[in-house]
Parts: C-alpha cells; sequence; structure tokens
C-alpha cells in the first residue's frame, strides 16, 4: 500500500471516527437539554398573579443555555418581531408615568388607595398611566387614570389562560421575554413610582435606578410611595451603599420619598417639564398604521 492510500485510508477512517463522535455528542447533548426541560417543566408551578407570572415557556428555552444555531436565530427573529409589535403599539400613547407596585395589595389595603389616587393625579397632569396591567397596586394605579378621565396602558408577559387583564385599561399588550416587556415600561415614561412591592417591583426599581446611574437613560424622577414601608430600604442604601461608597451621593438625588400621591405627582411633572423639556403639543400623525389609545 503505498504511502498515498495509507495516507487517504487513515483520513477517510479519522473521518468516519470524528462523525460518530460528534452524533454521539449531538446525542448527548440533546438529552442532557430534553432532561433538563423535563425536570424545569416537572417543577413548574402556575403563578397565581396575572402581571407578575408567564405561560410562555419561550424566556425559560432562551435562558437554559445555548441551542442551535438555527433555533437561535428564529428566536433573534421572534426577539425583534416582538419588538417592533411593542413600538408600533405604545408609539402615540403619550408621555407616560410608569408605576411599579404589587399584586398582591387587594382594595382593602391602605396602599391601594394611595396607588389609586396617585393614578388619577398622573391623569389629571395629562399622563398617560402605564403598569404592568396586573391586579392589585398596578390595577389602582389604572383605576385611577379611568376615574379621572386620562389614559390608561398595561404591559404584561403572556397572558396565563386562567386569569385576565385588570378592567380599567384602554390597552395591553402581552409579552413572551421580560427584558422586551421591561424596555416597554421604562422607554415611553417621563418618571416612575414604586408603589410598595415585592421582588418584581424591587427589580423594576433598581434597573430604573442603575439606567439613570450608568446614562443610559436621563435622570427622570424615580419616586417610592410609602415612607413607612421604603423607610428600611432607603435607609440600608445611604447606611451601606453610600456610606461605604458603592453609589455617590447624587445618585439618590433623583429619588424622592413621600406619603403624598399630590407630592409625587408634582415632583415629575416639574422634573419632566423644567429639566426633561416636556411640552404638550398636538400629537403627530400615524403613517405606517399605528395605532394609539
Amino acid at each position: 500500500m503505498s504511502r498515498w492510500t495509507i495516507f487517504h485510508y487513515r483520513a477517510a477512517r479519522c473521518g468516519r471516527q470524528n462523525r460518530r463522535h460528534r452524533r454521539s455528542t449531538r446525542a448527548g447533548s440533546l438529552a442532557l437539554r430534553w432532561s433538563s426541560a423535563m425536570s424545569a417543566n416537572a417543577t413548574h408551578q402556575p403563578r397565581p398573579h396575572w402581571g407578575k407570572a408567564t405561560s410562555s415557556s419561550a424566556e425559560q428555552l432562551f435562558l437554559q443555555g445555548p441551542h442551535s444555531r438555527g433555533s437561535e436565530l428564529l428566536r433573534a427573529f421572534r426577539i425583534f418581531i416582538e419588538l417592533i409589535r411593542g413600538f408600533r403599539a405604545l408609539h402615540f400613547v403619550g408621555p407616560c408615568v410608569t408605576v411599579f407596585g404589587s399584586a398582591r395589595f387587594g382594595e382593602t389595603s391602605p396602599f391601594y388607595a394611595l396607588a389609586r389616587e396617585t393614578g388619577a393625579l398622573l391623569a389629571g397632569a395629562r399622563f398617560t398611566v402605564m403598569t404592568g396591567g396586573g391586579p392589585g397596586l398596578m390595577e389602582a394605579a389604572n383605576r385611577g387614570a379611568k376615574d379621572a378621565g386620562g389614559s390608561s396602558i398595561g404591559c404584561n408577559i403572556v397572558l396565563p389562560k386562567e386569569q385576565k387583564p385588570n378592567p380599567y385599561l384602554d390597552k395591553w399588550i402581552d409579552f413572551h421575554y421580560f427584558f422586551v416587556r421591561k424596555l416597554m415600561l421604562v422607554k415611553y415614561s417621563y418618571g416612575f413610582i414604586a408603589a410598595p412591592g415585592g421582588f418584581g417591583t424591587m427589580d423594576e426599581l433598581f434597573e430604573v435606578a442603575t439606567l439613570i446611574q450608568t446614562g443610559k437613560i436621563r435622570s427622570f424622577p424615580v419616586v417610592l410611595l410609602g415612607v413607612d414601608y421604603w423607610a428600611p430600604l432607603v435607609s440600608f442604601i445611604r447606611d451601606s451603599l453610600l456610606a461605604s461608597t458603592a453609589i455617590n451621593p447624587e445618585d439618590m438625588d433623583h429619588i424622592l420619598i413621600t406619603d403624598s400621591p399630590a407630592e409625587a405627582v408634582g415632583h415629575i411633572l416639574k422634573a419632566a417639564t423644567e429639566k426633561l423639556g416636556l411640552r404638550y403639543v398636538r400629537r403627530p400623525r400615524p403613517f405606517m398604521f399605528e395605532r394609539g389609545i
């Protein structure tokens, strides 16, 4: 057997071995992914609150590590389409103020009345009230806006079949991905109000604070509604983060903590008109079939 024949024989043999190895590796990877997906589905428990949970597995699959390049490309297109859908739906809703808050506080809670009054005053100042669209304090803010004859918007991830959005929305948009939803809650707002809430509210609040601190968005006003509720968090920020120079003193300048809805709305209106240059003008006409409220 000549050297040339031996070379081709060995190359072919190595090629067959490499193909077998790739097939076995691919099978093992698929088995591992299937096992992970099955275990995730087995441990998944439905969440009771609309506005906080999702019935879609799209984001769970997206965050489970690398997938095939084809599926990642398709997912990128899906995210792009979801972004475009959000832009088209919200482009003409007017200047918004986003109200964050828990879905767990009902009408009997004093926080509900506080959020409802805040929504009414925001509508009186001609802001569109934007929330996660769920029950609790999100519903209260939307309800207050409707009480005052204002506009009310809800942004949420995909609606679970057994739940419904609150009945005080002029428009609501469903998203598959949390990060797309959070983008929409930030992009169209001139101020942010954090009513009492849990992990979701804290996540949204600190994301806004981080975007302002890093200059990704302008220094929009941020209001913590409920002095007693937020006082321990503010004390931690001042006594720990600020004292250890993890943040700068000016990082706290745009944050107001209050029990007064009138003070909260006045603070946002003043910052929006005097500092951010918001002016009331005639709404532009859509030319790409967008729809307002």
